[in-house]
């Protein structure tokens, strides 16, 4: 029995609700004309996939993982739908972010409990040109890779180029590790053994999450407090060095770019920051940017918090910005950029897990799991210009495929959400983000916002959130947690689960057609 614990989450939830109360809305039944993008949420989930005769289907609504399915144990066998597993490769489990290229997958690190492992720790190089028998073929363990990589672990494919960062939890500073995979994806080469690598050698970076311009030739990290970012110049791998860095506000996250590097989209605490960083992009090599990175617009909004990345994509020669929430149940957003200073919102995708009536039910369902439940986090497409599919992990919710390729009507067309594994801990997942820092908060804390305002807003029942699996701390692995971007290499994708380590998983070439 967890009597006081549960007295006091209630007496959290409670908090919640009063502070969400000055931002209700009117619940509507779609996104009518006049709909507010800024205080409005979203009313509405994509279509479900029509499933195969035979598959693992979902017993719940769309995207949850039931309470029912928790107890029983039928979350041990998995979900699926026109999605199948090829290959896995567990190993010690995964960190947050994983990446991708060729036939090779990166793993994050999960710091500190990585250290743990028994065998060598660090970032397991996995080659599944078998996709059926993926292999581990190295471990990179520099201070950036031992460090925890969190969310900065990235690719370049176009200079063939490896970059992670140390974060530690939650944010770090000082140490990037860059790796020459374009040679030999399965034997990472380290490029700069100074400045970066070594101990005695850090350089003034803060450390979360990070990605590349698209040329490859800058790095650019960012700490989630107090928005500070630095462009790091990779025109020489072998010698990293800071030339830009500043305060863009009170917190930065992912970031995406247009194709030609000269403006950012920022993600921030709830929304986005577009900047002007032509600067720095058409800088000369090695060379300090004293100019400002200047504001060119900014887009926030209530359905969501805790904005994760963006990608840049073109439908019919326009520019649209994907953007991902990591928290409140904001789902996927698709902006029309054609005017960085002013997106306009043009759809969003979410589950029915998602929405306001469902935030009872998945708080209950999840809340011996973690802080986190059924959030949107990490997304890929498969092409930029004039996307068809796109693929995410969407946390307890697994992997999810939709079909985008008409930006006014998205609809789901299959998932993969893997077996839990209920039993195991961090002393066996030793890299595993779920098994190993999520035990330090079991009720999922990131979607009480959601809650709160469902509740005020009459959507959501107050009662039935706590049951007889809520507690306080440790989470009861009855779901895995998805949080890395599935990568595309034809009907494959190549992903991380943190539980799970590395998939390999094939789509049907019937998902989202008619049966």
């Amino acid at each position: 029995m967890f009597v006081t614990p549960i007295r006091r989450w209630t007496t959290v939830i409670a908090i919640v609700v009063a502070v969400f109360a000055s931002s209700t809305t009117l619940a509507v039944a779609k996104a009518p004309p006049g709909y507010d993008d800024f205080a409005d949420v979203w009313p509405t989930s994509v279509s479900q996939a029509q499933c195969r005769p035979g598959d693992r289907v979902e017993t719940g609504v769309q995207g949850e993982v039931p309470l029912a399915d928790r107890k029983s144990g039928r979350s041990r066998r998995g979900y699926n739908c026109n999605i199948d597993l090829v290959g896995q490769l567990q190993n010690e489990g995964t960190g947050i972010t994983s990446a991708s290229y060729k036939q090779c997958t990166y793993t994050g690190t999960s710091f500190p409990t990585n250290l743990l492992n028994r065998k060598p720790a660090g970032v397991n190089v996995i080659d599944a040109s078998d996709p059926a028998r993926p292999a581990r073929t190295a471990v990179l363990n520099e201070p950036a890779a031992l460090g925890g990589t969190w969310e900065s672990l990235k690719v370049n494919e176009a200079r063939g180029l490896l970059v992670g960062t140390a974060v530690g939890i939650l944010e770090g500073a000082g140490y990037i590790s860059v790796y020459d995979i374009a040679t030999d994806c399965a034997h990472p080469r380290l490029l700069n053994r100074g400045a970066g690598s070594r101990l005695t050698m850090p350089i003034p970076i803060t450390t979360h999450e990070g990605d590349f311009s698209p040329d490859g030739k800058t790095y650019w990290a960012s700490g989630v407090a107090p928005g500070y970012i630095s462009a790091v110049d990779l025109t020489d791998p072998s010698r990293p060095m800071v030339v830009w860095s500043g305060v863009t506000g009170i917190s930065a996250h992912g970031m995406g770019f247009t194709p030609d590097g000269e403006t950012m989209y920022l993600s921030n605490l709830a929304g986005l920051t577009m900047i002007d960083v032509s600067a720095i992009q058409n800088r000369k090599p090695r060379t300090i940017v004293s100019r400002l990175a200047p504001h060119i617009g900014q887009k926030f909004w209530t359905d969501g918090q805790i904005t994760q990345h963006t990608i840049y994509v073109t439908y019919r020669g326009k520019p649209h910005v994907f953007s991902m929430d990591e928290a409140g149940s904001g789902g996927a957003k698709l902006f029309d950029a054609t005017r960085s200073s002013n997106l306009t919102l043009r759809n969003v995708i979410k589950l029915a897990i998602n929405l306001p009536r469902n935030q009872t039910r998945a708080v209950a369902s999840a809340g011996g799991n973690g802080p986190f439940a059924y959030e949107s986090h990490y997304c890929s497409v498969d092409r930029p210009v004039d996307p068809r599919r796109m693929a995410c992990g969407w946390i307890q919710s697994g992997i999810r495929l939709f079909d985008i390729s008409d930006p006014d009507r998205f609809r789901e067309i299959g998932y993969y959400n893997p077996a839990a594994q209920v039993g195991k801990t961090f002393t066996t997942l030793t890299n595993s983000i779920h098994a190993g820092l999520a035990n330090i908060a079991a009720p999922p804390i990131i979607g009480t916002a959601a809650l709160g305002r469902a509740i005020l807003q009459g959507q959501a029942p107050l009662t039935g959130i706590v049951n007889d699996r809520s507690r306080l701390i440790g989470v009861d692995m009855t779901a895995d947690w998805c949080m890395s971007p599935p990568q595309f290499r034809g009907d494959l994708l190549y992903v991380t689960c943190s539980d799970n380590g590395f998939l390999a998983l094939r789509i049907d070439p019937r998902a989202g057609t008619s049966r």
